[in-house]
């Protein structure tokens, strides 16, 4: 099995995308388990001053298909979102929210994991589902 690269290799390769626009971090990278940071400030609030369930959402998204790949790129083989569902359980204005990536299947075709996004005080703000599906490079 290819070794999994490191969280410094792997914030690097998301250097100029989306989530790297959004600050996120990933500080923990295993088949098992995901874990990522991202700043909560003026860039990801909505209006009103409040973390945007969007950006929450990249967050999420972003763990689930790292955590994905992670488990099937000693085959050669990527992962694509499918579906993601969020719900948004508290506001949060400012400082850091962590999400953690662990899986609830990881079949040969879809993998589904569950994200758990929590505030810098260890509070539940967001938990979501993302299924993914495995497909080989075109």
């Amino acid at each position: 099995m290819t070794d999994l690269p490191d969280v410094s290799a792997m914030n690097e390769f998301q250097r100029g995308t989306l989530a790297d626009t959004l600050g996120i971090s990933f500080t923990e990278v295993s088949l098992d388990r995901v874990v990522a940071t991202m700043p909560v400030e003026r860039k990801v609030h909505q209006p009103f001053g409040l973390l945007h369930g969007g950006a929450s959402v990249v967050l999420a998204e972003s763990l689930a298909s790292v955590a994905g790949w992670a488990n099937v790129m000693h085959n050669n083989q990527l992962v694509v979102g499918v579906e993601i569902n969020a719900n948004h359980l508290r506001s949060v204005r400012s400082g850091v929210v962590t999400g953690v990536a662990t899986p609830l299947h990881r079949g040969r075709r879809t993998q589904v994991w569950e994200v758990r996004i929590n505030d810098d005080q260890d509070r539940l703000i967001c938990v979501s589902r993302c299924t993914v599906a495995v497909v080989d490079p075109e």
